[in-house]
């Protein structure tokens, strides 16, 4: 008997220690199944010249891709999402989310399109997008946005009214850069700040190599990460209707196409209950 409570003890600790870790594991969902574009929709605005103006006024509009500017193909022996950038506008995911950490890769293709030309590269993570297609330059909805640029990932700016507010430090009359111990601005359409805040550092990868872009949103704020890097904390999610403000913490997610060629893969996401503490400290 004395062999068996010695190991009693132990078997206690160890199945103890597996139901700890196995609580913790991850639940992701994926959002892109690797075949097609199920879960998405696809909106595309107004068709433009090389200057960025548009030639009719009218927006392609909702699941309509006459270009094929969204398709799945085959990339190095995997399937990917190209993007090809030669029309404004966005895949949408047809459901919304909240309080969530999203993954996904992306890596820049080799062409680019009208205004872009012989500009950096450019595409865009939109999240908690609500309202009309269109709403933002006729090609996105009301949103926020985890810029993707080159040299710029990670950048925020509020489209159609969306507004945040970001610890910064000002660099200039039109440049404010994030700050963990910066002065808390906030950042709308119209104010004298303007609705860009630059990130701080840089963490992306050379052109042609794969990125990870890392998403945390919880209540009304929101982390942009790079490759593992922080590049800003967003505090006091808000949108702005007629002067009214009102919170802004879900929505759907957008990937946009913005004039140059680029692909996504490995888009996944989970629900969280809190931010990560490694990351707010």
């Amino acid at each position: 008997m004395k062999p068996f409570k010695i190991l009693l003890p132990l078997l206690l600790c160890i199945v103890t220690l597996g139901f700890t870790i196995n609580t913790k594991k991850d639940h992701w969902k994926k959002l892109f199944n690797g075949r097609d574009l199920s879960g998405w929709d696809t909106y595309i605005g107004p068709d433009l010249d090389d200057s960025g103006k548009p030639i009719t006024g009218q927006p392609i509009g909702l699941n309509n891709d006459p270009k094929h500017v969204f398709t799945v193909v085959n990339e190095n022996g995997e399937n990917v999402i190209r993007i090809s950038g030669e029309n404004w506008g966005a895949l949408i995911t047809t459901k919304e989310y909240e309080n969530y950490h999203l993954q996904l890769q992306f890596k820049w293709g080799a062409l680019l399109w009208g205004q872009k030309k012989g500009k950096k590269k450019d595409s865009g993570l939109l999240y908690h997008s609500v309202g009309k297609y269109g709403a933002d330059y006729g090609a996105w909805m009301r949103s926020h946005e985890f810029q993707v640029e080159e040299g710029n990932c990670g950048d925020y700016w509020g489209c159609a009214g969306a507004l945040a507010d970001v610890p910064v430090i000002k660099k200039s009359e039109t440049e404010y850069v994030y700050s963990a111990q910066g002065v808390l601005t906030t950042f709308r359409d119209g104010s004298k700040e303007g609705r860009h805040c630059i990130k701080q550092g840089d963490a992306e990868n050379p052109t042609g190599q794969w990125n990870t872009l890392d998403l945390y949103c919880h209540g009304d704020t929101s982390i942009h990460l790079v490759n593992g890097k922080v590049m800003m904390i967003l505090y006091h999610s808000q949108q702005q209707d007629n002067g009214q403000l009102s919170p802004l913490t879900k929505g759907k997610i957008q990937i946009q196409s913005e004039g140059s060629e680029v692909f996504y893969k490995d888009i996944k996401i989970q629900e969280i209950d809190k931010l990560p503490a490694e990351l707010v400290k």
